[in-house]
Order: structure tokens, then C-alpha cells, then sequence
């Protein structure tokens, strides 16, 4: 490869090939220390631990890091680092990621809570209550009805941006939806929660639009409601991240990206971006490209370039 660092041949051994085939047959051989002849390092990373996910998937219980790494060929300690800069995740939280998914999945066939428990790899049922509002954004039972024992607050609220719809469990504001008008707005939220109690909320909750409309006017007075932010672990440390970056300024994807530990997932990262349901409180709209433009944004490019000379005034 032309960036290995091994030492140059001899001019007088030199001997040029139109191919790889053809310098095999007249007797060299590919380089011991750059290995042309094999994939690039990173396309052999990617492929490990392509094949490391298929595993957590397939197994019962989550496998080991150590075998995991033994698998892969690797050390324990190249391997987790090497895994979280491709996914995103550490190998423990993929594989939580994993089973919370398949017990969504097993809920909302109809399994029971405990078949589903089990069904989705957890090996305890107390293990499992320990973390399950926090996976699922209530209790599993609740979940498995589609959320129909929850109750789900809302009011909508018009502003300079069009219509602002906020919605609340008690455990906190679960949404914060922009649009042209409130009809839509509020299927959205139906979609969202498709068998929760939605109840229009009393005067005092109210006030709660008033706050995110005053925030979204002058964005330097600042929002501090009690949220109830409901994502996978990735989706969560992005969220996170999202939330550090002041008001005025912008960040890239790459920035974000780099601040949660995990650069080369810049694509995952938009896409959690994208599936924020929580404007202004998450603020995704102040992540742009990395050369300073606009890019997509769930309630719209306009609303975004308006949000954002807002915050810059």
C-alpha cells in the first residue's frame, strides 16, 4: 500500500506487473506488514463486529466480552473499543438494546409480561423491574396494552412558528410537537401513543404551553420542565449531548458524534436527531453540517433557520 511504512526495495529487484495475479505467479508475495491483499483494517473491523452483533442477536443470554473478543480475535480491551466506535454502544448496551427491542416485540404480539421476560433473554424478573419504566416509558403491563392505562396530558398552543402541541405523563413532558394546525398535531400524538387515555389538559397544565411558547420567543430566557424522554441508550446519550449545546451557538454532527465517545457514528446520530420528538426542550435543531448549512429537521427547514436567528439575536 502506498502509505506502508516498510522499508523500499532495491531498484534492481523492482519488476512491474499489470496485476496482482501476475506478480503472485512470477513469485513475490503481498506484504507481510500492510497486507494489500486483504481488506482495508477498517472494512476488517466493521466486518467483526458486524459478525459480534449477529451473535448478541442470536443468543439467549448476551455473551461475554471475553467471548465476544475471543470470537473476533481480538483483546478485550481493543475489541470493546474498537465496538463502540463503530455502533455507538458499548457491547453491554447493544445487547440491552437488543432485548428491550425484542420485549417490545414480544408485548405487542400479546405475549404475557413474564413469557416476554424471558422470551426477550433477561434472566430475572427483578432484573428486569428494576430498569422497565426507564426502557419502556411505563410499566410493562401498561406497555403491552399499547399504553392503555396511561394517562397522557396535552394542550396546543399557537406561536410564531404555527402550532405547538405539548403532551405530559407523570413522569413529565413526553412531547413537544410543531405544526401548520392542531388537528395534526394531535394524530401525531395518537400515533405516538396509540392507546393511551389522551386527555385534554386542565387550565393549570395550561401554562406549561405558555412556558415552551415564551421559550420559543426569546430562547435566552430558558426552559426548565421535568422531561420524560423515552429512546434506545444510543438515542439517549445523543439526546444528552444535544442539551449541553448553548443557546446561540450551532454543533455538527461529527461534534456530536465526538462528544458522546463515538466519531464514526455520524449517521446514527442524525438519525436520532430525527427521531427526537421533544422540540426546543431536545434542541436538535441547533445540529447542522459540518461546513455551517441546514440540513433535515422534523418539523421543518424553516422553522429551523428561524429557531436558530432567534437564539443568534
Amino acid at each position: 500500500r502506498p502509505s506502508c511504512a516498510a522499508r523500499l526495495a532495491k531498484p534492481q529487484n523492482v519488476a512491474f506487473h499489470l496485476t496482482t495475479d501476475d506478480a503472485e505467479r512470477a513469485g513475490f508475495r503481498a506484504c507481510k506488514r500492510c497486507k494489500p491483499d486483504q481488506p482495508p483494517v477498517e472494512q476488517q473491523a466493521a466486518a467483526k463486529i458486524a459478525a459480534a452483533c449477529r451473535m448478541i442477536e442470536a443468543a439467549e443470554e448476551p455473551p461475554s466480552l471475553a467471548t465476544l473478543a475471543a470470537e473476533a480475535a481480538l483483546s478485550t480491551y481493543h475489541f470493546h473499543r474498537v465496538f463502540k466506535s463503530i455502533t455507538g454502544l458499548t457491547p453491554k448496551g447493544y445487547a440491552s438494546a437488543h432485548r428491550t427491542n425484542r420485549l417490545r416485540e414480544q408485548l405487542a404480539e400479546g405475549e404475557t409480561v413474564t413469557e416476554a421476560i424471558y422470551g426477550a433473554g433477561f434472566g430475572s424478573s427483578s432484573r428486569f423491574y428494576e430498569n422497565a419504566e426507564s426502557m419502556l416509558g411505563m410499566t410493562p403491563s401498561a406497555f403491552r396494552k399499547g399504553g392503555v392505562s396511561t394517562e397522557i396530558q396535552f394542550a396546543v398552543g399557537e406561536c410564531r412558528l404555527g402550532s405547538v402541541l405539548v403532551a405530559a405523563s407523570d413522569k413529565g413532558v413526553c412531547a413537544i410537537l410543531m405544526g401548520d394546525e392542531p388537528e395534526g398535531l394531535l394524530r401525531e400524538l395518537q400515533d405516538r401513543f396509540p392507546r393511551a387515555k389522551l386527555a385534554r389538559g386542565s387550565n393549570e397544565f395550561e401554562t406549561m404551553v405558555g412556558i415552551v411558547i415564551a421559550f420559543i420567543e426569546t430562547p435566552k430566557a430558558g426552559l426548565d420542565l421535568p422531561l420524560d424522554v423515552q429512546g434506545t441508550a444510543f438515542q439517549q446519550r445523543v439526546w444528552q449531548a444535544l442539551r449541553t449545546i448553548p443557546v446561540g451557538t450551532t454543533a455538527s454532527y461529527a461534534d456530536v458524534a465526538r462528544a458522546i465517545g463515538s466519531p464514526k457514528s455520524v449517521r446514527a446520530v442524525a438519525q436520532a436527531c430525527a427521531a427526537n420528538a421533544l422540540a426546543v426542550a431536545i434542541p436538535c435543531h441547533r445540529v447542522v453540517r459540518t461546513d455551517g448549512s441546514l440540513s433535515g429537521y422534523r418539523w421543518g427547514i424553516d422553522r429551523k433557520r428561524q429557531l436558530l436567528e432567534s437564539e443568534a439575536a
